[in-house]
């Protein structure tokens, strides 16, 4: 099977779709693999080290998809990548269908079948290929480092001749994979952290990390997957109210809260922000997909009374080196999932192959992405 990898073109995207280290797996297995020129570069991978893997660099994304049986990609495709990848080919990608319609329409008037790794199911046999799994761990990480950058303040705690300086408060909102590695990485910094999640589940995850666990006493909303459920304005709002004390006495807050297909919850509202100290930092790590935090900007820093609201577009971009390995291994263990003798054999019937199609055949079979996008064409 012949594999495309192109270089990605949505803005600040530093990522790639697969690494050197990785596509001796997919030579083996009998695929040639083909990247554009330069599709790296963002990640510190020079072409000559595709070369030296085994793979073939061609120029121009064109080239790149003309002949490819699977294309591998971080981001949705543009509208000239989707218009040169052949009819019948399978693309794999990151690609938010739900907020995608002009894409997924393309792609299934393109005749692709197109896979979006969002969509994959929360079981053991699925964590090989969980990318977002992957690409939270290195988001919940940089959140921390950008917030220990930014406080102007120490993390740990430091005994010094000229007295003791206390460790700073860190509190995570959402104990998700993000939140996890957030807890894990603010505790190694010496931190003091505390986490609240809406799921029962989640006490023992962030206690086992060292972290305290907030109990709101307002009861679990524990949803599908082991995701959180979408919850009502009112309890919503129990939870702002309960949480703002919480806030006050936080040095630092890194929102976390994601569900997936929906806009991000809001947490953290201007009220709350008003009662934290001048000079805290929050970390919103969902402003790409609505924000947990009122105000937060995905490209910039706002001051709020004092406070610094980071909001972070695509934050695993920032750290694209190892996002890439880790995603990559995810696509190769996909790949190896649909195909057999190096030809592309995909079973519809198998749950993780089902689950994550958006379009095939012409047709856009993701009855929640069907939905939304004839819904946005109704407008």
């Amino acid at each position: 099977m012949r594999i495309g990898v192109p270089a990605e073109t949505a803005a600040g995207e530093r990522r790639v779709a697969m690494v050197p280290a990785v596509i001796p797996t997919l030579t083996k297995a009998g695929h040639s693999v083909v990247v554009e020129s330069g599709a790296g570069a963002g990640a510190g991978i020079p072409d000559e080290a595709f070369v030296e893997a085994g793979a073939e660099i061609r120029p121009g994304a064109a080239a790149v998809l003309g002949q490819a049986e699977m294309v591998l990609k971080v981001q949705a495709p543009s509208q000239p990548e989707i218009g040169a990848i052949p009819g019948g080919a399978m693309m794999v990608a990151l690609f938010a269908p739900g907020r995608n319609a002009p894409v997924v329409r393309a792609l299934a008037e393109r005749g692709v079948s197109a896979h979006s790794l969002e969509l994959l199911p929360r079981t053991t046999r699925a964590q090989s290929m969980d990318a977002l799994s992957s690409q939270s761990t290195v988001a919940g990480y940089r959140g921390v480092l950008m917030a220990a950058t930014r406080l102007p303040r120490f993390f740990p705690m430091f005994m010094t001749a000229a007295g003791t300086v206390p460790p700073a408060k860190v509190l995570v909102l959402g104990a998700g994979v993000a939140g996890l590695q957030a807890i894990a990485t603010a505790r190694r910094l010496g931190a003091v952290v505390s986490a609240y999640d809406v799921r029962s589940a989640a006490r023992g995850e962030v206690e086992s990390l060292g972290g305290r666990f907030v109990d709101l006493g307002l009861g679990s909303a524990d949803g599908a997957g082991g995701y959180a459920a979408e919850q009502t304005e009112d309890a919503q709002q129990a939870q702002r109210d309960a949480l703002m004390p919480h806030l006050a006495g936080a040095d630092v807050v890194l929102a976390t809260a994601q569900i997936p297909g929906r806009p991000a919850p809001l947490l953290v509202t201007a009220p709350m922000l008003a009662a934290m100290n001048p000079g805290s930092v929050v970390i919103d790590l969902a402003s790409d997909s609505g924000g947990n935090v009122e105000g937060s900007d995905p490209a910039a820093e706002v001051d709020i009374g004092g406070v610094a609201v980071i909001g972070v577009a695509n934050p695993a971009s920032g750290l694209a080196t190892h996002a890439s390995q880790l995603y990559a291994r995810n696509l190769a263990n996909f790949v190896a999932l649909v195909s057999s003798d190096g030809a592309l054999v995909p079973d519809y019937e198998d749950d993780i192959v089902r689950d994550t199609c958006v379009t095939r055949d012409g047709r856009i079979v993701h009855e929640p992405t069907r939905a939304l996008v004839e819904g946005v064409g109704t407008r």
